[in-house]
């Protein structure tokens, strides 16, 4: 029976000690970056967006004053039933 050796034939390296790695220049200049003017833009556009996002979906304001307006019985009439019909058909027919 013959056993063949699975790993190479170095010995066992030191754990602790890493393989040399490159090393940063000290002394060196900076990185740096530059943004263009649509970068610029597109990041403008988008910290919008989230703030919409964000913000809710109904004005709890308006949607208290139109309750009060429906529920008022001298508010709906024959001119308010008639004037949202009109614009329903309109939206509706384009």
């Amino acid at each position: 029976m013959t056993i063949d050796r699975l790993n190479s034939m170095e010995p066992i390296r030191d754990p602790k000690k890493p393989a040399s790695l490159g090393r940063a220049e000290k002394g060196g200049r900076g990185d740096s970056i530059s943004i263009s003017s649509d970068a610029a833009q597109k990041a403008e556009l988008y910290k919008a967006l989230e703030l919409a996002k964000a913000a809710p979906d109904t004005r709890a304001d308006r949607v208290a004053a139109l309750k009060a307006k429906i529920d008022d019985p001298s508010y709906i009439d024959d001119a308010v039933i008639s004037m949202t019909a009109d614009r329903i058909l309109d939206q509706l027919l384009g």
